[in-house]
């Protein structure tokens, strides 16, 4: 029986939970940094995944290590060995400088698994995180996350959280004692407006964090894998986390997270933590898949070359409806005067699909593959939206 598009978007809003906004847009299918509603219509993908889609959609290394594996193992949980994990994980570590990894199955249960080990290492209690901090949506990633909308409904949450504003070292060393487990931090902050660190910041948290006694957990859910213009944004820092979470583009649109554990750490006692999928070979193989095209191609440095343009040309071009143009490498934000709602949807009628980070920042994550054509009409397509929108 061929259901028409319309009875498929009355049939998902009839059953899905109601936790989620959603547009009116059905997408099919998708092809590097394009996507295709169910008339055909073809959408620059500016969103990529929420951050989860830097080698773009259906990247054919991907689906090829994928369909591999698949035919032979899809889960084998770490209760045995496995190659594919072993080799995943060495290559991680190996890509990150860090000798160690817990594997898991999303960015928030990365950071709720470095909040946890944070308590196992030090014997502390307490975080500290940021103002726009976002960090996730679980009870402890949802702790530490500054936006009081998604909080408040859901406390008591864990302990006690001390938020401070970023890029601000005096106020975050007037509340790192000795009760501090960890700092959690983003290298640029995705939801909460794409607000890079200041040059100099991170490594003063993280010299205030090894004076303290406290860890510092660096959050590179959304920046890592060369979103930023290097494989993982701290490296542009010049700074070593004791523990690095990462998620979203890990592999390739597969759900992955992992925790890399720094020097500072050692080895976990058993049973301290656990998943059951996570590490699964599958998810491991596009991992290594990911981590070979980003270290054997020009895509990292492409990302930075472009980004660099891309934030040039706005910052030359700057319609009358913004009033401030951020970012890092195809991490872009573009903070408006108005609200961003119906940029969105001005956007979306003219092929291009963006986000939003915030009431008023227009946010654009295009995938790294992006072929430079498209990107530049789509930057010529917001600017034009953005005029009018005055």
């Amino acid at each position: 029986m061929v259901i028409s598009p319309v009875d498929l978007t009355l049939l998902e809003d009839q059953h899905s939970s109601g936790a989620y906004l959603k547009r009116d847009l059905q997408i099919v299918r998708g092809e590097g940094a394009l996507l295709y509603d169910a008339d055909g219509q073809r959408y620059i993908d500016c969103v990529g995944g929420q951050g989860a889609a830097n080698l773009g959609h259906c990247h054919p290394a991907v689906v090829a290590a994928i369909q591999r594996q698949m035919a032979d193992l899809m889960l084998c949980p770490e209760l045995f060995h496995n190659p594919v994990r072993a080799h995943y994980q060495a290559a991680l570590c190996h890509a990150a400088n860090m000798p160690r990894v817990f594997l898991c199955n999303s960015g928030a249960e990365a950071n709720e698994a470095a909040l946890k080990i944070a308590r196992l290492v030090t014997g502390r209690r307490n975080y500290v995180s940021t103002m726009r901090g976002f960090h996730g949506r679980t009870m402890g990633a949802l702790s530490v996350t500054w936006e009081k909308t998604y909080r408040e409904p859901f406390e008591p949450l864990i302990g006690e959280v001390r938020h401070v504003p970023y890029n601000n070292i005096d106020r975050l060393a007037e509340v790192v004692d000795d009760s501090v487990a960890a700092v959690i931090i983003e290298v640029v902050q995705g939801e909460g407006g794409v607000h890079p660190a200041q040059p100099g910041y991170l490594a003063a948290v993280q010299r205030l964090c090894h004076e303290r006694g406290a860890l510092l957990i660096v959050d590179e859910v959304q920046t890592g894998f060369g979103r930023t213009g290097s494989l993982f944004a701290h490296q542009q820092d010049a700074i070593q986390p004791d523990m690095l979470c990462l998620a979203k583009s890990i592999a390739g649109g597969l759900p992955m997270g992992a925790v890399l554990l720094g020097e500072r750490i050692g080895t976990l006692p058993p049973a301290s933590h656990g998943s059951t999928f996570g590490g699964n070979p599958v998810a491991c193989a596009a991992g290594l898949a990911i981590l070979d095209v980003l270290q054997t191609t020009n895509l990292v440095e492409r990302a930075r070359t472009l980004g660099d343009e891309v934030l040039a040309h706005f910052r030359a071009h700057l319609p009358t409806a913004v009033r401030e143009v951020r970012g890092r490498g195809l991490m872009i934000g573009l903070e408006l005067r108005g609200k961003v709602a119906p940029v969105l949807k001005a956007l979306q009628a003219r092929g291009v699909l963006a986000l939003p980070a915030g009431a008023m920042v227009l946010r654009l994550l295009p995938p790294l593959v992006i072929d430079e054509t498209d990107l530049w009409h789509a930057v010529h397509i917001i600017e034009e939206v953005l005029n009018d929108a005055v």
